[in-house]
């Protein structure tokens, strides 16, 4: 198959889609294939040329966010030695924007589990419950699909306890108790509230979701890998550092971009060699 090609700007596919933001799309050959919504699309990068299935340009450039002007979103990043240094390293990685009920579904069955367990999770309820889309592939779930299970079925998907969590959401979602295109006319605050509706979902998976589905860059979500950096590097003389204070202190500090500033220090975090191995995104 002769492939589309893009000039595309700043870009770092391979460090993008293995960020701890989508978990389904798989190396093959030179580049990566995956879903997006139920297309099946290859891409692969070579230098500022990104090669891609024919007629998925559009699909792409919005998936990909590359209209998002990174050396804009950069100058407004605070400078210090820490998050000068996770920006060296993930430089080009884009905030993709998922399909709302995908990226709620993923992160409800990301808690306490590492990047590869996240992916396996994934790929087998799409393989099980996903409508085909080509050769071996399927599209994530549609709630109402996930809604006529029983739990033990989900259990089987190697859920464990989100089993329920994931059940529940998909029920409320389905059954419309929980609007996720209204909440996309939603203040932050606001949005937060109705997706920790969910079962599933508290302030960190309502962070990732309005950060990866609903745009919102100023998010901040902070899980174990954040949490410590904060500690670590940026609260360290603080006493009681509290998950308020803590997202307290990222809303003032990291800018009006914070959710990319956040991506960064995670991604950078997880993928230093000591740590690599037991990387978790929750």
């Amino acid at each position: 198959m002769k492939l589309a090609t893009l000039e595309v700007p700043l870009l770092n596919l391979r460090r993008t889609l293995e960020s701890g933001q989508v978990f389904h799309w798989v190396p093959v050959g030179e580049g990566f294939e995956g879903v997006i919504g139920r297309r099946l699309i290859y891409l692969e990068q070579a230098g500022n040329c990104l090669r891609l299935t024919p007629g998925t340009e559009a699909l792409v450039t919005r998936y990909l966010a590359l209209d998002h002007p990174l050396e804009e979103v950069y100058a407004t990043f605070p400078r210090d030695e820490t998050l000068d240094a996770a920006l060296a390293y993930c430089r080009g990685v884009r905030i993709i924007r998922q399909p709302l009920w995908e990226c709620v579904a993923t992160f409800i069955t990301s808690a306490m589990k590492q990047v590869k367990h996240i992916a396996a999770i994934s790929h087998t309820l799409r393989r099980r419950y996903g409508k085909p889309v080509a050769r071996g592939y399927h599209a994530y779930p549609e709630p109402e699909a996930l809604a006529r299970l029983d739990e033990a079925a989900l259990r089987d998907c190697a859920l464990g306890f989100r089993a329920a969590k994931l059940l529940g959401a998909a029920r409320a979602v389905a059954e419309g108790e929980v609007d996720l295109e209204a909440i996309c006319n939603l203040p932050d605050a606001e949005a937060e509230a109705e997706l920790c509706r969910l079962p599933g979902v508290g302030p960190k998976v309502a962070h990732c979701v309005l950060l990866f589905a609903y745009e919102r860059v100023r998010a901040f979500p902070v899980d174990v890998w954040i949490a410590r950096v904060l500690r670590e590097r940026y609260l360290a003389r603080r006493r009681k550092v509290t998950p308020a204070k803590m997202a307290e202190f990222a809303a003032s500090y990291f800018g009006p971009y914070g959710g990319y500033a956040q991506q960064y220090l995670f991604h950078h975090a997880r993928s230093t060699p000591t740590r690599r191995q037991s990387a978790r995104r929750g």
